[in-house]
């Protein structure tokens, strides 16, 4: 597997140049994915000298990824200069510069919220996709709230957590947009926050299901990989 990988720095999809594009994608920084450190630095060094802004996401801090990973990120950007963007700044059309979009996805808040400081040292900036909010408890969602005063992004990332073309295919796209899109991004409203983007689970996504979604929300995000045998969801 390892020998079918490619360096991040080379796959393109993971840049974002400010085209102004509907799907954004991503790079799993997971430990499952297999990215080096080594991968992230070259991915670092294009941004910086493309003037591109490179999208990573990651999960569970300390569970799923590495903490040192992650601050190895957020120190490489430092260093370097780059900018952190979050999807918010993507849907206002923030100009583009050599940047990062690192988000997290799912419902690790409490994992989140204890990287507070260190999101702090390095002046970075976070956009966290969640998913499930309803069973969230009360400290968890104060603690989405004190992060979101810290200038980070809270976006949709579904109810249920549902591969969407699967659900498209078994109930058809009305009911998945009912079922999993809308009450995600209106829960998220109710609560208090502005929504820009939606990511969808697991990165699955059709053009048909990108033109639903559109309609409520300016930017989605999928995925995209450093491995070659697997196809890749991002349209690019």
């Amino acid at each position: 597997m390892f020998g079918c990988q490619q360096q991040l720095s080379d796959v393109d999809g993971a840049f974002y140049d400010g085209d102004g594009r509907l799907v954004h994608c991503g790079v799993n920084l997971d430990t499952s994915a297999n990215v080096s450190i080594a991968s992230i630095d070259s991915a670092l060094d294009r941004a910086r000298e493309r003037g591109e802004v490179v999208e990573v996401y990651a999960h569970h801090p300390g569970q799923t990824v590495p903490l040192s990973k992650i601050e190895h990120v957020l120190a490489g950007a430092h260093d370097r200069g780059l900018e952190f963007f979050t999807y918010a700044d993507f849907a206002r059309g923030r100009e583009v510069r050599p940047g990062v979009a690192l988000s997290f996805d799912d419902t690790s808040v409490e994992a989140w919220f204890a990287l507070r400081e260190m999101f702090q040292w390095y002046d970075a900036r976070i956009t966290f996709f969640v998913s499930r909010y309803r069973g969230l408890g009360p400290v968890q969602r104060a603690q989405l709230k004190t992060l979101a005063s810290d200038g980070h992004d809270i976006e949709p990332h579904s109810v249920q957590h549902m591969r969407a073309p699967e659900y498209v295919e078994n109930h058809g796209l009305n009911a998945y947009v009912h079922d999993e899109v809308d009450p995600s991004i209106a829960i998220l409203r109710d609560e208090g926050y502005e929504i820009h983007a939606f990511a969808y689970p697991f990165g699955a996504r059709t053009g048909e299901i990108d033109g639903a979604i559109a309609k409520r929300v300016p930017v989605l995000r999928a995925i995209t990989y450093t491995y070659m045998f697997a196809e890749s969801p991002c349209p690019r």
